[in-house]
């Protein structure tokens, strides 16, 4: 478990807090930070839970170092069913995941951004399980807006 100063370092390590003020930490509220494991030919791979009775994902923000592949490995250690709804470039990911129960997903995201995924089934207490994938990263000069500089705090 991190503690609430650890996580603003990794907050601020991570260049999580800065324009919004660490949206991420605010809007899931709740969970820990993970990294995503990167291998040797740059593919990534991560294991994210569902703890017993913990009604959110762990870790809930994951970090991608830079765009591409991730293997997911999803654990569901609850007795409740949930399921998981994964951001895919191309295709959304749905892996439906019974009480004590594992699956697996293969993502593409390619670019540098937030990317939220979830498990709508059910109430789980008002607001299901969400989390966050943040890949890390600039995005490249021929996707940037034209627009003219925004402020920054």
């Amino acid at each position: 478990m991190t503690t609430t100063q650890e996580r603003a370092d990794l907050l601020n390590e991570l260049g999580l807090n800065a324009q919004n003020k660490a949206s991420l930490g605010r809007v899931l509220g709740t969970g820990t930070i993970g990294r995503a494991t990167e291998g040797a030919d740059g593919r990534m791979s991560a294991t994210i839970r569902i703890r017993p009775d913990e009604i959110s994902w762990d870790p809930a923000i994951l970090v991608m170092p830079h765009g591409g592949d991730i293997d997911l490995e999803l654990i569901n250690d609850d007795l409740n069913t949930h399921c998981a709804l994964l951001p895919s470039n191309g295709d959304r990911k749905f892996i439906w995941l019974v009480n004590h129960s594992k699956g697996r997903a293969t993502l593409n995201l390619d670019g540098p951004g937030y990317y939220w995924f979830s498990s709508p089934t059910g109430n789980d207490e008002g607001r299901g399980l969400t989390g966050a994938i943040v890949v890390l990263g600039e995005v490249p000069p021929e996707a940037r807006l034209d627009r003219p500089d925004q402020p920054r705090p």
